[in-house]
């Protein structure tokens, strides 16, 4: 054939390429076009739609932004916070803090102590020094600080701590604001040498050093003069700080004036608490809590004339302030007592409400006739035998009756999903267990039953106890398993671990939360579906703020709370602390006030080397609020609803720590503090954060009882020092056993009279080896005496 020819190719069909273009074809060139014009429509409204809401959303912002900065420098705002904190006690805040108020001061006087309206800077500041050395009176002051300003000397010379800068006390207290969460910080640098080249030098040193231990956004600052004090001050008066989420979920007030009236009662009296609120508007019928103090009631608020307010003129007369304004009263709220919340701390239980009724007649009438639908087994007798002589024949049936009835009596074992199967008797029992299973037979009768009983009833008290002991200081060294426990000589261990019972699997197996539960769960309370109740109680709380209701009193308000029922050697306890701690009170949420159990996601200080063992007293400092409790440590299981039992808070790892306490709400940072001695000043033992409130939470305390083998015989073995007596052998029977090096068994019979028992494994035991079995029981907080430090 001659001639070229152009290769042609066939076209790629995407008539089908998407879904939308599958019908395409079958729809007409018309309606093609109108198809097509009405998207290009839909996509330029989606189109403008989309840049006016982004346009919304930055305007929403910049008006929110206007609106803060016009709040921060108005009247209605409370005075900022500055907590000046000294990195090493070679600091010297007086100094600093005088220039500051002079600063600030200039135009006017300070009117309260600490606290100054600047019409320079248009803003009022509260500045407070924290005590070096004093944890309590930092911590307190770190709570309210809307800035922390950490004072640092260039002078200072701290080589007992890595950083040249900070001591021991100033590194405790770092962390512990670190758990708390740091509002807005700024570090200032004292103490600088004049000349410049040396003095910038120092200061980048300085500022290279301390830059790790503060956040990204804090700013160094250097401090000597008050030209540098002005610069600060000058950037402060614009700067938007930021504080802790968990304050901006309840109001409170930082008290400068703490008095008390006392009333006829010796034993109680009204506290008066006066300063400006914060954070939140409160309801006169919310109940708060004073710090240490405890939870009350409010008899009244009184809106008092703001003594320091930001217009005032420069040579007014301020003589006397304080009393003038505290008499001048501009209103005051009355609790209304059909909505003002119960204080409500502890259920009252019904110590008849568990009692067993007498049965109705038709329960009785049901019962007797399930009697008489029972059907009697008839034995075979011999021809000629009277019902009277058939009464004293025992069947073999009856004696299985009774081997049966004898191992129900025996320890209970909480099955898993699939049951356990190891009760077969004299047969072979099959676990299953990491994949493998295990298959014990009673075939082989290699073990010299005779020759073990000889040699156990050979065995006296003291030969017993001194091979015990032989044997305890050879697996002293083991720490792999810290709940090992003796079984008492004295006491059956049946009695003596009455209250565990054994698990076939623990994560697998059930466990009635509501069962045997102590007589302390009768007093608490507890909520069906917490998230829910939470999402409810603090969507009730944000109603206060954008409702203008007449119960409540709106933030930046200078008012004086009347705290009535408060106990008279409480507050004259607070009239002393309020010297050098401020007092604060907060507002309470809705069920606060009641207790229930507290579960906490703690971790052991750094600093703290003493052991802390379950069950002993301890401070909880819960946000604003402080608890006293007894509580128990566990570990916690992503894949089952129990959780074992911690006897000690180990470090270097996270735990929950359970304690009878008030209701809060997370997120709430905590703080534990601990004291070694009667007079000794608290020392921070642990820090977290509150996870959740619970009284279902399953926490099980475990014991692990051990024996030694004495003579092995491939699968089978013949194991001592584990019971001392064969009904206890009898007893624990079900209860699945393990060895440390990873075999599983059984116990098959006991030998002797001294609680030799004969044992089935799935493998070959070795003499070295120990047999173990786990016992658990369930475990509960202590109930503390009382509920918060300053009510002992």
């Amino acid at each position: 054939m001659g001639g070229s020819r152009v290769q042609v190719n066939k076209p790629h069909k995407s008539r089908f390429s998407s879904k939308s273009s599958r019908n395409l074809h079958k729809t007409s060139v018309k309606d093609r076009l109108a198809i097509a014009k009405s998207e290009r429509n839909v996509g330029k409204g989606a189109r403008a739609a989309r840049i006016q809401r982004n346009k919304m959303i930055r305007d929403q912002k910049r008006a929110a932004v206007l609106k803060e900065k016009r709040e921060l420098s108005g009247s209605r705002s409370p005075p900022r916070v500055i907590v000046l904190f000294a990195l090493c006690a070679s600091v010297d805040l007086e100094s600093l803090a005088d220039d500051l108020l002079s600063l600030l001061s200039k135009d006017t006087c300070v009117v309260l102590s600490g606290t100054v309206a600047s019409s320079e800077y248009r803003t009022r500041i509260t500045v407070l020094k924290a005590p070096h050395g004093d944890l309590l009176s930092c911590m307190e002051m770190a709570k309210v600080a809307d800035l922390m300003v950490f004072v640092a000397s260039a002078r200072s010379s701290c080589e007992e701590t890595d950083s040249y800068y900070i001591d021991s006390f100033g590194n405790q207290c770092l962390s512990v604001f670190r758990s708390l969460g740091l509002p807005s910080t700024a570090v200032f640098i004292r103490d600088l040498p004049p000349e410049l080249k040396h003095r910038n030098e120092l200061k980048k040193i300085c500022t290279s050093s301390l830059a790790s231990e503060f956040p990204e956004d804090c700013k160094f600052y250097p401090a000597d003069t008050k030209d540098e004090l002005h610069k600060f001050l000058w950037l402060f008066k614009e700067q938007r700080l930021k504080v802790p989420h968990w304050r901006t979920q309840r109001s409170y007030l930082l008290s400068q004036k703490v008095d008390a009236v006392y009333d006829g009662n010796s034993e109680k009296c009204t506290l008066f608490l006066t300063g400006y609120l914060r954070s939140r508007n409160l309801s006169v019928n919310q109940l708060v809590h004073v710090s240490g103090a405890g939870d009350f009631q409010l008899s009244k608020i009184e809106v008092l004339k703001d003594p320091c307010p930001l217009n005032s003129k420069k040579n007014q007369d301020l003589m006397d302030a304080d009393e003038m304004h505290d008499t001048e009263v501009i209103g005051s709220l009355v609790p209304d007592p059909q909505n003002q919340e119960a204080l409500v701390v502890e259920n009252i239980p019904d110590p008849l409400a568990g009692e067993q009724t007498w049965p109705t007649e038709a329960e009785i009438a049901k019962a007797d006739e399930d009697q008489k639908k029972k059907k009697i087994k008839k034995r075979s007798l011999p021809h000629g035998t009277s019902e009277y002589q058939a009464a004293w024949i025992v069947d073999d049936s009856d004696e299985e009756s009774d081997y049966d009835n004898e191992n129900d009596d025996g320890m209970v074992l909480d099955e898993g999903e699939d049951g356990f199967p190891g009760q077969e008797e004299n047969k072979y029992s099959e676990f299953d267990g990491d994949g493998a299973s295990l298959r014990l037979g009673d075939s082989d009768e290699e073990t010299d039953n005779d020759s073990v009983m000889m040699e156990v009833d050979n065995l006296t008290r003291e030969k017993i106890e001194d091979e015990l002991n032989e044997l305890k200081e050879a697996h002293a060294a083991d720490e792999e398993f810290p709940d090992e426990v003796d079984t008492p000589l004295d006491v059956p261990a049946r009695k003596r671990f009455a209250k565990y019972r054994g698990l076939k699997s623990f994560r697998t197996s059930s466990w009635d939360p509501k069962e045997s539960l102590p007589q302390d769960y009768a007093r608490i309370f507890e909520f069906d579906n917490f998230k829910r109740t939470q999402k409810h109680v603090l969507a009730k709380a944000l109603e206060l703020d954008h409702e203008n209701r007449e119960d409540c009193i709106s933030v930046g308000s200078y008012a004086r709370l009347h705290i009535m029922g408060v106990p008279s050697a409480v507050a004259s306890k607070l009239s002393l602390l309020a010297k050098t701690i401020p007092v604060t009170a907060c507002g309470l949420l809705k069920h606060e006030s009641k207790v229930s159990v507290l579960h906490f996601s703690v971790k052991k200080h750094e600093a703290y080397d003493a052991p802390i063992k379950s069950k002993e007293e301890l401070i909880f400092h819960v946000g604003f609020r402080q608890f006293v409790g007894w509580p128990i440590f566990s570990s916690e299981f992503i894949n089952t609803d129990k959780n074992k039992m911690e006897r000690f808070l180990h470090a270097g790892r996270f735990s929950v720590a359970s304690i009878y306490a008030p209701i809060s709400f997370p997120p709430l940072p905590t703080i534990i503090l601990k004291r070694d001695g009667e007079n000794a000043a608290p020392a921070v033992a642990a820090v977290g954060s509150l996870k959740t409130v619970d009284a279902d939470r399953i926490i099980l305390k475990r014991v692990i009882l051990t024996g030694y083998p004495q003579r092995v015989s491939k699968r089978k073995a013949s194991v001592r020092h584990m019971f001392y007596n064969p009904e206890d052998v009898k007893w624990f029977k079900p209860v699945e056993l393990y060895t440390k090096r990873g075999l599983r068994g059984r116990i098959k019979e006991p030998v002797g009279t001294h609680g030799t028992m004969k044992c089935l494994l799935n493998g070959v035991l070795e003499q070295r080896d120990t047999v173990c079995m786990n016992l658990f029981k369930r475990a509960y907080p202590k109930w503390p005496t009382h509920h918060f430090p300053l009510s002992e």
